[in-house]
This record gives structure tokens, sequence and C-alpha cells, in this order.
């Protein structure tokens, strides 16, 4: 039976992942620190899941999780640009020192794959669409830089000491179990709690800006296959659907399926944010023949269901 150490396992990506491994058969070790994961998220007590909460720079306790792994999957980080921005000393020690111990501990162990969670946001503003691995690379905030100096140290770490590893580059996820109450949420979460509560839409900037979203289980479909891929070259793919909406526009759908209006308010633009986002992924289709497949409209279905949020016929 494989072994796997999830990082950030109990998170909104983490713990989908860590219920599809154990439903596929792998042995399964999570660790996290609990800032925005949660216990609720993860199967405890089942015979092939193990937990430690705990912080991946914590380098003795990450050291003694990686005995006996095949293969790492780090989604553990700061997930956000503006937390970045506001205290880039903090999530630089956990964004960066965090995956340089990820690594070591790997080394010292023999753990040979590594899969690593980077982020679009190493591609800045593109000044064309649709984005391709081969975009200028252009990180604007701290947190796009760490994620960047991420993926160069597994290409350094796979050519001087044999670890394969393949990097994501994750475009905007979404779905259920996202926290709309951490910090660090995404837009549609926050979108989606805030129409549950009655509470009006905060739009920062005009609304025009586009984003590129995928579904959380396409996502997971994605990293299993990665689980599965014979070799890693140290190669960076993006993983987004290919298509971009605009925030106004992911309000309308909002709208179409809870059946009434939605308030909005605007502010200003926010440091950081960047204005249009739309994924090439032909290599992606290339590297493991698979394409995220789920409408934002059904995605956005799903995650209203999943928060119970009732439909008003009009």
């Amino acid at each position: 039976m494989m072994k796997v150490l999830i990082t950030g396992g109990a998170g909104f990506i983490g713990s989908h992942l860590v219920d599809r491994a154990l439903e596929d058969g792998y042995q399964v070790r999570v660790v996290d620190n609990l800032s925005t994961g949660h216990l609720r998220n993860l199967p405890m007590g089942h015979p092939h899941l193990e937990f430690s909460q705990g912080d991946i720079r914590d380098e003795a306790l990450i050291n003694d999780l990686c005995k006996g792994i095949d293969v790492i999957v780090h989604l553990a980080a700061v997930a956000s640009v503006q937390a970045s921005v506001e205290d880039p000393v903090g999530t630089h020690q956990s964004n960066f020192d965090g995956t340089l111990n990820i690594l070591e501990a790997a080394r010292d162990n023999k753990v040979r794959r590594i899969l690593y969670a980077s982020s679009a946001a190493v591609y800045g503003d593109a000044r064309t669409l649709p984005i391709t691995e081969n975009t200028a690379l252009n990180p604007l905030t701290p947190y796009a830089i760490d994620k960047l100096s991420g993926e160069y140290y597994l290409a350094a770490y796979q050519r001087n000491y044999g670890i394969e590893s393949l990097s994501l580059r994750f475009f905007n996820i979404y779905g259920p179990r996202q926290d709309a109450s951490s910090p660090y949420s995404g837009v549609i979460s926050i979108f989606a709690d805030h129409i549950l509560s009655g509470q009006p839409l905060t739009i920062y900037g005009d609304g025009k800006q586009t984003r590129d979203f995928v579904y959380v289980r396409d996502l997971i479909d994605i990293l299993m296959i990665g689980l599965g891929l014979k070799q890693m070259r140290a190669e960076v793919v993006n993983v987004g659907s290919s298509r971009s909406i605009s925030l106004h526009d992911l309000i309308h759908e909002l709208e179409q399926l809870v059946g009434y209006p939605i308030g909005k308010n605007y502010g200003q633009a926010r440091e950081g944010d960047i204005r249009h986002s739309q994924a090439s992924i032909s290599h992606l289709k290339t590297l493991i023949g698979y394409a995220p497949s789920t409408p934002v409209s059904s995605g956005l279905a799903k995650l209203l269901e999943s928060v119970r949020i009732p439909r008003v016929v009009m």
C-alpha cells in the first residue's frame, strides 16, 4: 500500500484529496497546524489515516513524518496574496522556509516524489491570454515570489538529489469546505457566505476583472492522476479550466441560481490583485490526459447546495 504525506490535509483542498486517496487505497498521513484547516473535514478514525497537528516550519516534526513515505503532496501554505503584502516575513516563513523543510526531510528520508501546489500568481498581470507555462514570469507579491522560489528549489532538488517533482500552478480553486471565515478564502466562498447571511457582496475594483475558476473535484482528479504518474521531471503545469469569467458575470450566475437579485458594494482595488487571468491547459492535457470539465454554473450549484442556500422561484 502506497503511503502519502499530505501537508495542509485538513484544509479545503487537502481534505478532499484525503477522501479520494483513502477511497483509492492509499495509506494517508496528514500534517496540519489547523490555522485554517478543521478536523471536521477529515474522516478521523479511518484505519488508514494518520493525523499530526503541527507546522511545516518544525524541522524535527516534518523529518519524522516523512519516514516511510512514498510521495508527498505539499499543499500547506499561507494561501493569500493580500496576507503576504501585509506580512511578508510571516508568510515567507511558512511558504518558503516550510517548503525547504519538506524538501530536506524528503532528502533525508529518501522520499522520491513530491507534488507541489504552486500558483498562477507567479505570472503576475500577464499581458496576453491565455497564460501558458512559457508566459513571462512576473511575481508581483511576496506570496508569488515564494511560490516561484519553491518551484526553483524543487527543480534543484531533482537535479541534485533525484527527488522527482511536479509543480502545479493553481488558478482559482473553489468548492465545498472552502472556509469563508478564513482571511485567506477565495472570492466564491466569500460570496456564497454573504448570500447565506443576507449581506451584500463587496467587489474590489469595477467587477470587470476576470478569473479562471476550477471546481475542487476536478483538481482532485488531477492530483490523483499526478500521484500515479510513472515519472516526474520537475515540470510545471497550469491547473485551470481554460475559461475565464468576470466577477460581474459570476454574480449574475449566482443570481440565476438563487433566484433573486444580490446586493453589491464596491471598494478600491486591492494591492497585488491582477486584472485578468485565463489558463492554457494544453500542457496539462498532454501530460496527464485530463482537463477540468465542471462548468462554473454547475460548480456554483454544488457549492450552494453544500452550504444550504435555498433557491427562490421568481
